[in-house]
């Protein structure tokens, strides 16, 4: 008897171990391996493995289940609308999926990520900031007349910006605008602050779509450009958004794409 059991046992555990469903809805089964898939899709997302969370993802399968029997049964899978939506549905996941590969076959090396910081920085290293301040006042005669006040001596650039600036935020504080690169400003600002030096006063009231500007360049210093640990998130994002739109060229490019005629 003993060894009749002994075989029993030993057969039972050579046969094929089939995974178990979760739950039936309808008779129509969800198995272990979907559940599994599920759940390892939203850890992947972020989310934490608990019995909470499988507790929700199998209530939601059986919903999702139980919703897509009803709308098969009221025969929405040959409607034009709901195929054309699964249709692009399913391009989309396809599309990231392939775009997700690629990344993952081709990655952004950190030798690749340093050349590109190098080559920024070089590039970035001849801007300047300014440390500025400005009035704004509502006409070209006003401004002229407070930049003569100015440059004579009869008001301080601070005290006019303080009782004359339209600017309320800046005129508050003497016209400080603080320290930023020109490229802040709209166009005309920008201009004539990169043609001014350091301590000048505009020789004439600058035009915009605000107003007119008395400006005064405080202070000029080269930019500060970022370490590279400090932007290399953002620098890795942009490289990778670079290599997909050129792969998705590649691939146009390389497609036999036979347009018809309007």
């Amino acid at each position: 008897m003993k060894r009749i059991a002994a075989l029993a046992i030993a057969c039972t555990l050579t046969l094929p171990v089939h995974a178990k469903d979760i739950a039936k809805v309808n008779g129509q089964a969800i198995t272990q391996e979907n559940f599994d898939q599920f759940v390892s899709l939203l850890i992947a997302q972020g989310a934490q493995d608990t019995p909470q969370l499988r507790a929700q993802v199998k209530k939601e399968m059986i919903n999702r289940l139980v919703a897509v029997q009803a709308a098969k049964k009221a025969g929405l899978e040959k409607d034009p609308t709901v195929r054309q939506e699964t249709e692009l549905a399913t391009q989309g996941i396809l599309v990231r999926a392939l775009m997700s590969k690629h990344l993952k076959d081709n990655p952004v090396t950190d030798e690749t990520l340093r050349k590109e910081y190098d080559a920024i920085k070089a590039e970035q290293g001849q801007r300047q900031e300014y440390k500025l301040r400005h009035i704004l006042v509502k006409d070209e005669a006003q401004a002229v007349a407070l930049t003569k006040a100015i440059k004579s001596g009869k008001t301080s650039f601070e005290a006019a910006a303080k009782k004359d600036s339209i600017d309320t935020g800046s005129g508050k504080n003497g016209g400080e605008l603080g320290w930023g690169p020109a490229s802040n400003y709209v166009p005309e600002f920008a201009q004539a602050v990169e043609s001014m030096k350091k301590g000048q006063l505009s020789e004439k009231p600058v035009q915009t779509q605000f107003g007119w500007h008395v400006i005064q360049v405080e202070d000029v210093r080269p930019v500060t450009f970022p370490p590279f640990d400090e932007v290399k998130p953002q620098l890795e994002e942009m490289l990778r958004q670079q290599a997909l739109a050129q792969y998705q060229a590649e691939l146009v490019k390389n497609a036999k794409i036979e347009e018809s005629a309007d």
